[in-house]
């Protein structure tokens, strides 16, 4: 950065970035739990993951958030993928893998990798 213009330029790239990512009717959710018994149990790699797959398939109507603790430490990492005009569906047990496979399934797709869900595992 040498100068005033370029600080606009970075600016300016930044706020497109931002714009992209403004929620609106059709905006997916991805949200992992990343408290510290999420990171102490892989919601790292888990978070990379999701970010990875979402910018690989190039899905702009996607953001993935962190949370604190989502309350079930014992099934960390946790994440919480919410669509527009459907309930809330909790990932619990999380890897790599399984990110990949859940933005394949359920958010490419829409269909709800039952096995991976909270429901499965209670």
């Amino acid at each position: 950065m040498k100068s005033l213009a370029d600080l606009e330029a970075i600016r300016n790239q930044m706020l497109e970035k931002v714009t992209l990512r403004k929620e609106g009717e059709d905006e997916i959710r991805i949200v992992v739990g990343m408290a510290t018994c999420g990171i102490a149990a892989g919601a790292r790699p888990v978070m990379n993951a999701f970010m990875e797959e979402v910018a690989k398939r190039k899905l702009a109507n996607v953001t993935i958030a962190q949370t604190g603790c989502i309350g079930m430490c014992r099934l960390e990492p946790i994440v919480e993928v919410y669509k527009p005009g459907e309930e809330k569906v909790t990932y619990v047990k999380m890897t790599a893998d399984k990110a990949a496979k859940v933005v394949a399934e359920h958010i490419v797709n829409d269909k709800v990798v039952a096995e991976y869900t909270i429901g499965a595992n209670e």
